[in-house]
């Protein structure tokens, strides 16, 4: 077994001022191993990364039609949403077609990422509430599988719910792992969590983007789930999001979902590079903690810029897309306050070695 390699540095003139370590695992629909970096064993949770996940039993059941769900909603149900005004706008309007109210939501609040909210809830003092949490969304969809069945609303989160049971063996199932091998824990959302090898993760979402092989009610919702995010990418994260910005420049063709803590998985559709979809995972081993700027917006160090240089080794974006998503990497020159150029990241990998 491997351990974590240098996939990041960070340069100040001519020294190498900061270096990231982590690891990549590169899967196909098969299961088949293509490409890594670093362990691709390295079992780390998923984090948010799981939602689109987690939604697909409900999905699968019925739930988008049982509710009439539009793809705006079912797209947030797989959010980590920065609370935007239409994020805000999307969950209630979710919760009014359940028949739930805010107070059901066990995640907690948090205070807005998205720049204008975060802006007026200072401006306004304005007390975050659970639907300012950005897996509200999330919950709110799982609250509404449990009414459809008519499970009980009050210990949704619950390890041993229904609810999340189905959720564990879906992942189970889906990434090809058994489910006592699934490491559990509780996600910041109070939602359970799930840690498993990379190359899992990554087999996971090479079976999203790329559901042939399964039967034909999981292909259909695992259809819904991709086409809702790539549809609507500003329900998963907010104009302006890595996220966000790499599914409307994919076109339908990639489907991403960070996660906290380093942690980030990505499926690339079948055709674009082979004949089989493929799912990608990474684990930035810092956590790669998120930077806020002047104007109030957070971003990323490191694993927008390993993403966008994973797709272009693998040829899945093509150079006028790179141009597109240029301002997250892959190599980006630094400026101090003053704007003057310090230094420049880039990433460190190669996975054809």
């Amino acid at each position: 077994m491997t351990t974590s390699q240098p996939i990041l540095e960070l340069t100040r003139g001519q020294v190498v001022e900061a270096t990231h370590f982590g690891s990549i695992a590169v899967v196909d629909s098969t299961g088949k191993l293509l490409y890594s970096w670093g362990d691709p064993q390295m079992v780390a949770f998923l984090r948010s990364s799981a939602k689109p996940f987690q939604v697909l039993p409900f999905v699968e059941r019925g739930g988008v039609e049982h509710f009439h769900f539009t793809q705006r909603e079912l797209s947030i149900s797989c959010a980590s949403h920065e609370t935007a005004q239409h994020h805000l706008d999307a969950v209630r309007g979710m919760q009014e077609k359940v028949g739930i109210r805010e107070e059901h939501l066990q995640c907690g609040p948090h205070l807005p990422g998205d720049a204008a909210m975060l802006r007026t809830v200072i401006k306004q003092d304005i007390v975050p509430t659970p639907n300012f949490n950005n897996c509200s969304g999330k919950h709110t969809a799982m609250l509404a599988h449990a009414k459809m069945r008519d499970l009980p609303l009050e210990n949704y989160l619950d390890h041993a719910h229904p609810i999340q049971q189905d959720i564990l063996t879906l992942i189970s199932e889906m990434c090809g792992i058994e489910k006592e091998k699934i490491e559990l824990g509780t996600d910041g959302c109070s939602a359970p969590n799930f840690a498993l090898p990379l190359a899992n993760s990554a087999l996971g979402m090479a079976r999203l983007c790329d559901p042939r092989q399964l039967g034909d009610a999981r292909a259909a919702a695992c259809r819904k789930v991709t086409s809702a995010m790539t549809t609507y990418p500003e329900m998963v994260a907010n104009h302006g999001e890595f996220d966000t910005e790499l599914m409307k420049t994919g076109a339908g063709k990639i489907v991403t979902k960070r996660g906290a803590e380093g942690f980030q998985i990505i499926g690339v559709m079948p055709g674009v590079c082979g004949e089989n979809g493929i799912g990608i995972a990474m684990k930035v081993v810092d956590g790669d903690a998120s930077h806020m700027d002047d104007e109030l917006v957070s971003s990323n160090r490191v694993r927008p810029a390993v993403a966008l240089e994973i797709l272009r080794q693998l040829k899945a974006l093509d150079e006028s897309q790179m141009k597109a998503l240029a301002r997250f990497g892959p190599s980006r020159q630094l400026k101090n306050y003053a704007g003057l150029l310090t230094g420049e990241s880039h990433p460190l990998f190669d996975l054809f070695k």
